[in-house]
Formats: C-alpha cells, sequence, structure tokens
C-alpha cells in the first residue's frame, strides 16, 4: 500500500488557474503562490456578492480516538463524489498547524486518495497565513513590553497582561515563562505564557473578520491587559491594531487548491476546536457558497466540540445555515469507545460495538437539537465485518438518519459515491436550525447549556477564580453578556475527563477559567486540564521527516 505522501507525489495536479475556472474564477482573480496555489483576490469577493448562496454541508464526527475517525479525509472525498454525480461543489478546509504535524496527529491534509494538494506544501509553509498571524500576534506582545519600558503612560499592571506570545509548534517549555530579564535596557521583568498559533485570539479574530475593515476593528478590540486601577487596556490603546492589519492584508485571503482528482478547494485560517472555535474562515465559507451548489466544509474533532462551536458561534456571527451534517464514524473508533484496545479492533466484536454506538448516538442527538438533517458516513476499514456494519446502519435507522458506507481513503471519490447521493438527499430535507442557546441569556445560563444539552452533564461547577473572572468581565461592558461561549475541553470524551469514552452520565463540567475574547466576539470557558500549549511526545512525528538530495520531502503524513 502507498503511503499518503507517495499517492499525493503521484497525483497529477492542475495548474491553479484550470482549477480555478472550474468555479468560474478568473486568472486576474488570482494571486499565484506558484503553479498550484493561489490567493483569491478582493475583487473576486466584489464581483459574485451578488450571487445566490449554494448548499451548506458540515462534516463532523465522533469523539477521536486513536483507531481514526477520517473527517477530513471524508469531507474531501464527499466533495469528489459530488463532482463524480454531476454536482457543482468546493471543499472549504482549514489549513493544518505544525504542532500536530511534527507532534503526534501528523499532517491534516486527508489520506490515501482522497487529499488535498500540495500535501506538502499545505503540511507545511503554504502561503505564510500562520507566519503572519503568529507574527501579529507576537507583535502586539513587543508592543506592549516596549509601552512599559519606556514609562508605561497607560498605567498597565505587568501581573494582569492577559495577552500571550504565540508559536505554531508545540513547545511545553513555553508555557509559563518570564520575559525582560538582564539588565535595564533588557525590558520589566515579568511572568508571560506562550500559546500554540492555532490557539491565538487573532487567529480566531481572522477567521470571524468578514473583511480588512472588520478584521482591524476586531483586533483593536483585543483586552490586553488591565491598569493598577482595573480599567482595561485594549490593543487599540496601544496603537497596534493598524500595524496588526498590515501584517495580515494577504493573510486574510482565502486560499485556493485541488484535491487528488483535482476538485476545487479552498483552506483558510485553522484555529484548534478543543481550545479555539475550531472552524475555518468565514470568509472562506461564505465565498465557496457563492462559487459552487454545494460546499462541503468541516468542523474540529467531534460534534461536542467542533459542530456546537460552527453552529453557536460561526453559524451566529455569520449567519449561516448548514443544510445537511455528516457525522463520520468508523466500526474501529466505536469498538474503542466500548473498551476494546486498540491491538484487537480488526476482531469482530458485536458487544463492544453496541456499548461503544453510544458515543454515536450522543453526536446524533446532539445535532438534532440544531434541528438539521444528519447523514452517518461510515468510514468502512478492510477489517469491519457486514455484520457490524448493518449493526450501525440498523441503530441509525431507528433514530431517523440515514447511513452511508466511505471507502473515499482506498478508491477516493468512487469510494464516496453512496455517501454524495445520500447528502444531496439529506440537503433537501426540511430544517428547523436553531441554536442550543439565545443571545439574551446569561453567561452562566449559556455554559449550562452546552455542557447538559450537549455533552450530557448533570450541571456545571464553576471554580471561585473563574467566577471572579466572569464578574470582572461583565464589569466591562454590558455588551459581553451577549457573546457566546467557546469551551475549551479534551477532545477525547463528550466530559471533561478524556478517560471517560462512549457516552458517560452523572458527571458534572469543572470550569477553571473563563476569559474574554474580546476580538472574536466570544467568552472562552477552560474545562479539566486543557492547555492552549501543547507538548511533544516521546517519539514525535518529525523524528521520521526528512528531504532527500533530489528535495523530495519523506515521512510526511
Amino acid at each position: 500500500m502507498k503511503t499518503d505522501i507517495e499517492i499525493a507525489q503521484q497525483s497529477k495536479m492542475l495548474h491553479i488557474k484550470d482549477v480555478a475556472a472550474q468555479l468560474g474564477i478568473n486568472e486576474d482573480e488570482l494571486e499565484y503562490y506558484g503553479k498550484y496555489k493561489a490567493k483569491l483576490s478582493d475583487e473576486l469577493f466584489s464581483r459574485v456578492s451578488g450571487k445566490k448562496d449554494g448548499k451548506l454541508i458540515l462534516v463532523t464526527a465522533i469523539n477521536p480516538t486513536p483507531a481514526g475517525e477520517g473527517k477530513t479525509t471524508t469531507s474531501i472525498g464527499l466533495g469528489m463524489a459530488m463532482k463524480k454525480i454531476g454536482k457543482n461543489a468546493v471543499i472549504a478546509l482549514r489549513e493544518p498547524s505544525l504542532g500536530p504535524v511534527f507532534g503526534i496527529k501528523g499532517g491534516a491534509a486527508g489520506g490515501g486518495y482522497s487529499q488535498v494538494l500540495p500535501m506538502e506544501d499545505i503540511n507545511l509553509h503554504f502561503t505564510g497565513d500562520f507566519h503572519a498571524i503568529t507574527a501579529a500576534n507576537n507583535l502586539l506582545c513587543a508592543i506592549t513590553d516596549n509601552h512599559i519600558q519606556q514609562g508605561n503612560e497607560l498605567n498597565i499592571d505587568p501581573r494582569r497582561i492577559l495577552f500571550p506570545r504565540a508559536t505554531d509548534t508545540n513547545d511545553r517549555a513555553l508555557r509559563n515563562i518570564i520575559v525582560g530579564l538582564g539588565g535595564k535596557t533588557d525590558g520589566i521583568p515579568r511572568e508571560d505564557h506562550f500559546c500554540i498559533t492555532v490557539a491565538s485570539e487573532v487567529m480566531a479574530v481572522l477567521c470571524l473578520a468578514t473583511d480588512l475593515e472588520d478584521l482591524k476593528r476586531r483586533l483593536g478590540n483585543i483586552l490586553v491587559a488591565y491598569r493598577y486601577d482595573g480599567s482595561p487596556v485594549y490593543c487599540r490603546d496601544l496603537h497596534a491594531d493598524g500595524s496588526m492589519t498590515v501584517l495580515l492584508k494577504d493573510a486574510i485571503k482565502p486560499n485556493l487548491v485541488q484535491t487528488t482528482e483535482n476538485t476545487p478547494v479552498i483552506i483558510h485560517g485553522g484555529p484548534f476546536a478543543n481550545i479555539a472555535h475550531g472552524c475555518n474562515s468565514v470568509r472562506a465559507t461564505k465565498l465557496a457558497l457563492k462559487l459552487a451548489d454545494y460546499t462541503v466544509t468541516e468542523a474540529g474533532f467531534g460534534a461536542d466540540l467542533g459542530a456546537e462551536k460552527f453552529l453557536d458561534i460561526k453559524c451566529r456571527k455569520a449567519n449561516l445555515v448548514p443544510n445537511a451534517v455528516v457525522i463520520v464514524a468508523t466500526v474501529r473508533a466505536l469498538k474503542y469507545n466500548g473498551g476494546v484496545s486498540k491491538d484487537n479492533l480488526k476482531h469482530e466484536n458485536l458487544e463492544a460495538l453496541k456499548k461503544g454506538a453510544a458515543n454515536l448516538e450522543a453526536h446524533i442527538d446532539s445535532i438534532h437539537k440544531f434541528g438539521l438533517p444528519i447523514v452517518v458516513a461510515l468510514n468502512r476499514f478492510d477489517t469491519d465485518t457486514d455484520a457490524e456494519i448493518e449493526y450501525i446502519r440498523a441503530l441509525c435507522a431507528e433514530k431517523d438518519v440515514e447511513t452511508a458506507v466511505s471507502e473515499v481513503f482506498a478508491k477516493g471519490g468512487d469510494g464516496g459515491i453512496e455517501l454524495a447521493k445520500a447528502v444531496v438527499k439529506a440537503c433537501e430535507k426540511p430544517s428547523c436550525f436553531g441554536f442550543i442557546y439565545e443571545d439574551g441569556m446569561s453567561v452562566v445560563e449559556k455554559i449550562n447549556a452546552v455542557a447538559k444539552e450537549i455533552y450530557g452533564a448533570d450541571g456545571v461547577v464553576i471554580d471561585s477564580k473563574a467566577q471572579r473572572q466572569l464578574d470582572e468581565i461583565l464589569k466591562l461592558s454590558d455588551r459581553y453578556s451577549s457573546f457566546p461561549v467557546c469551551f475549551a475541553k479534551t477532545q477525547y470524551s463528550l466530559s471533561d475527563d478524556p478517560k471517560k469514552l462512549g457516552r458517560p452520565s452523572g458527571f458534572t463540567i469543572t470550569v477553571r477559567e473563563i476569559k474574554l475574547s474580546a476580538g472574536a466576539e466570544f467568552i472562552v470557558v477552560y474545562t479539566g486540564t486543557i492547555v492552549t500549549m501543547p507538548g511533544l511526545p516521546k517519539t514525535p512525528a518529525a523524528y521520521g521527516i526528512d528531504i532527500d538530495k533530489d528535495l523530495k520531502i519523506r515521512g510526511l503524513f
């Protein structure tokens, strides 16, 4: 069996102008980054702004396991299969972070014969968007420290600087640091922190901004610190919003690439779903809806994190309404949720499958609460038995949900035709989309709504520190109480305990911190032991990545 990178390197790519032509994009509306990548210009946005939107399909999944689910692979394969059945479709995805690429998860450009190309570029530096976001983030940090060094006219309390530095690699040693050491000219010593770039508020701001003007407004609204008297200091007070916007003037433009079958793909933005809102940019999704009859997009991790945030945050902010939701599951992952070890997943085990399928049921129930049609995509592995697949089909039928077997990893678009037909059918079903909570509810009520309705918790315990933080946020402005909530939570469980698999019950969610993302316009709720700077595993994926004398990259998967 060929590796992902071998398949990608042997695929025949079209010049990006020919990929663009499939969507009616003119060559002068492209900003080339070589022959196979391009940014989409503001002129294109203006030209298609009056066009009717196509249908929006959200791909989500069960909770991730070491067995793998293949959500991105399924999204890509579905888009290619749509083309196979004669539909005008485009795929809208997030950009991969270097953290997972060199860490434990690997790349995020799909797999097998359902990948986006050029795979190596997309998984590495791509068009430099993440570097621009990192630079803008750290410029604000540098300006803040310099302001204090140069006399501190704003009376910033160095102990109460909220905005952390960022880098797009897993580096646990940077979670808690001291800056300003040395002498008098080296700054004011203080405690500082790093987050991974995909957890930066600048990333969230870029992905939720509608245009450059909105981007600058949101950057200016970032809460940076508090003064000694307790009053807030925003980015605009430090006069950093303009220069940050300049750094992001190209990064705000979505990127166009292609699949292994030359289907158009728009890739832009990449906030993590376990510590941020987990969706590609609003600009990319809205543009895709103007360019094609069907847009296939995805949200990170399971439906409890990515889909909930896509629906409660992104759709609320951007006035989006999905026509259908695809929940990706595998027999292997469901058996893992049922207590089978990773080494024994290839053996038929209907008892464990029945137990673990409760996780799939929980996600189906959650999406039904949003009032949207569902298709379960059963990502098939060679070791899956007919009896196991039929059990999942029967289970979904009882919940009035259609199931389609997907083999896009092995067969590309041909392996997703059953799924594509089911999704087209689901898009025609009536729906009554609604949010889990309303803007007018209190922040605590919103937290409880997500915890109970989506996670299945009995309730929420808010630590005294988190309650003090929330009280302080609400004193700043009445407007903040209307913001949606963005949970930072383990992706491995519906609860805040990664070891509670399946569909846990009888638990509470513990909120240990609450922070305001005033630029992104949501309130981040930190639960359990989640951290915003991941660490590398004992044997990181970076060990296996190399390049030969012919400049051919190896080991990237």
